[in-house]
């Protein structure tokens, strides 16, 4: 059996040492990287399944090796980083990354969201015609949502809210993606008007609107669909 194979860009030798023991225990096949430059040869030439990459690189920043990266590749990025600006992190995601994960990290954590991006990798960007989660039932052919044997009225807006986080389920999707994509880019600063949506949605699809378990909120960045394991 092949291992899913890693590719850590990080500059830091002590992260480097933490990282390859602790990946490799978990299962994993973990090559390094220290630059940009040589994270994109590796890329290109030895097909990880996976990139964790810092984004202070000694010769570019890691959001110019995602925005490389992505005009031929899907391979998910996770983020592992010092900056713990909000701008920083949805500049990242906003280029293609697929999550991100503040240094000083716990490997729990880390290994946590690298099972989900992997879950994830190779997902198209159509949605699949039967998404559920927590007893949530989306049928996209249809346009219709249930719980049990109860329809989920939706207004067209709200419908498309939550499809669109259908579609990048697992990953965090940001503000701007969300507000943008839904209501056109005139709306791209309006986050109390997404705030209000995303109210209204978790009142009609969560259990309890209160600890919603199916969207979830990555503050000042976005908001997450999570699936059932």
């Amino acid at each position: 059996m092949t291992l899913p194979r890693i590719l850590v860009v990080d500059d830091e030798p002590q992260i480097q040492r933490f990282l390859k023991p602790a990946l490799t225990a978990a299962g994993y096949d973990v090559i390094e990287a220290a630059t940009g430059a040589e994270a994109l040869k590796a890329l290109a030439t030895l097909a990880p399944d996976l990139v964790i990459l810092d984004l202070g690189l000694p010769d570019m920043d890691g959001k110019e090796v995602i925005a490389s990266l992505r005009g031929w590749s899907e391979v998910p990025v996770v983020i592992l980083s010092a900056r713990d600006r909000e701008s920083e992190k949805i500049a990242a995601l906003d280029l293609g990354a697929d999550d991100y994960v503040e240094k000083p990290f716990g490997i729990g954590e880390l290994t946590a969201r690298i099972r989900t991006a992997l879950r994830h990798r190779g997902r198209s960007e159509a949605v699949p015609s039967l998404i559920e989660t927590d007893g949530l039932r989306i049928d996209a052919l249809r346009r219709l949502v249930t719980r049990g044997a109860d329809t989920v009225h939706l207004t067209p807006k709200e419908y498309d809210l939550l499809l669109l986080l259908a579609r990048h389920a697992g990953r965090v999707v940001t503000h701007r993606m969300l507000l943008t994509s839904v209501w056109g880019v005139a709306h791209g600063d309006d986050l109390h008007y997404l705030r209000v949506f995303i109210g209204q949605l978790r009142q009609k699809i969560e259990r309890d609107a209160t600890h919603p378990r199916i969207v979830r909120t990555e503050p000042g960045v976005g908001y997450r669909m999570v699936l059932d394991s």
